[in-house]
């Protein structure tokens, strides 16, 4: 396999609370609490977990958009750091979840996707129209409709422009937050047509970020599910919905309605997800979980192989892929 193109590890982003007067620090948001893994180019790799897991903060710190409190993000082996930010930029976009808000309403949609070309200087000025319209008939939007502000599209056009201005750079990878689940469920399909559209023809790798298993698993190769801050599985994606090895794993899939039903019996959780500025000792999931032990409330379980291409945090990992 080729060496990633990103490389993260032990990725933190904690966010002080601050109350009273003084605004002194009075707890700890654990939005990402240590998280690593890779992205290879041209692969796609899904992020999966409840709202409020760190999907979004992990992406907006990827980019650098929230500075990280610890670990390292390495872009085609070159560290990344605060002052070294429009390396990145240039290699790697974000797409936003809400196509309605994620455009400047007082700018053409033309200006719009022109803008990080003349920001980053891609291009020379005199190129900068054609250099748009490309982009616009590439993503299904009509050129001739440069002029026209984002008010005067639907929502799935939005989108459409939204990744246009991604690709304007000509970046290596996509992040792309939630970026289809704000779309009626037909633009949904259109939306991920085109970015497999795309991905083939330019090359491009993507980190999808979605609470949508099936989007997800129609997209991936290989997806990371969350819980609390952390990643606890992460596999090939057809592997992992097929014998997912971890019981919050087990839990999310067996959420999903099929034509014929659910998928399997549903494995009902206990409680609500703790909060992340008061998580529970040991495994964070051990609360909700049908299987906690003893071990579960007193040893953090590590993030280690569960089978080919596998990992898995769960202190009886072997027993759960062993009985699938």
């Amino acid at each position: 396999m080729t060496e990633p193109i990103l490389r993260v590890h032990e990725l933190t982003k904690h966010f002080p609370i601050r109350r009273g007067l003084f605004g002194r620090a009075s707890a700890t948001l654990r939005a990402v609490d240590g998280v690593s893994f890779d992205v290879h180019p041209g692969e796609t790799v899904g992020i999966v977990g409840e709202s409020g897991c760190g999907k979004s903060t992990l992406a907006r710190t990827l980019m650098w958009l929230d500075e990280p409190t610890s670990g390292s993000v390495t872009f085609d082996g070159q560290p990344v750091s605060s002052g070294a930010t429009d390396l990145l930029r240039r290699q790697m976009q974000i797409v936003f979840q809400d196509p309605y808000t994620s455009l400047p309403p007082r700018m053409t949609i033309g200006d719009i996707v022109a803008d990080p070309i003349r920001i980053h200087g891609t291009h020379p000025e005199s190129e900068i129209r054609s250099q748009v319209n490309r982009l616009l008939t590439e993503v299904g939007v009509s050129a001739q409709r440069a002029g026209q502000y984002p008010f005067q599209f639907s929502g799935g056009q939005r989108q459409r422009i939204g990744i246009a201005r991604a690709l304007a750079i000509e970046p290596r990878l996509l992040i792309l937050d939630e970026a289809v689940s704000a779309l009626d469920v037909s633009v949904q399909g259109q939306i991920l047509n085109l970015l497999q559209d795309l991905q083939d023809q330019h090359g491009l790798a993507y980190l999808f970020i979605s609470h949508d298993l099936g989007v997800v698993r129609y997209l991936s190769d290989r997806v990371l599910v969350m819980y609390l801050g952390k990643i606890v599985e992460e596999g090939p994606a057809e592997a992992l919905y097929a014998k997912p090895h971890h019981p919050y794993t087990q839990a999310l899939l067996s959420a999903v309605p099929t034509l014929r039903g659910r998928r399997s019996e549903r494995v009902r959780l206990r409680g609500e997800p703790p909060k992340p500025t008061s998580p529970p000792s040991g495994c964070a999931f051990h609360p909700r979980c049908p299987m906690a032990q003893p071990i579960c409330a007193k040893e953090t379980p590590l993030l280690l192989p569960s089978g080919p291409g596998r990992r898995s945090a769960c202190h009886f990992s072997g027993q759960l892929a062993g009985n699938g």
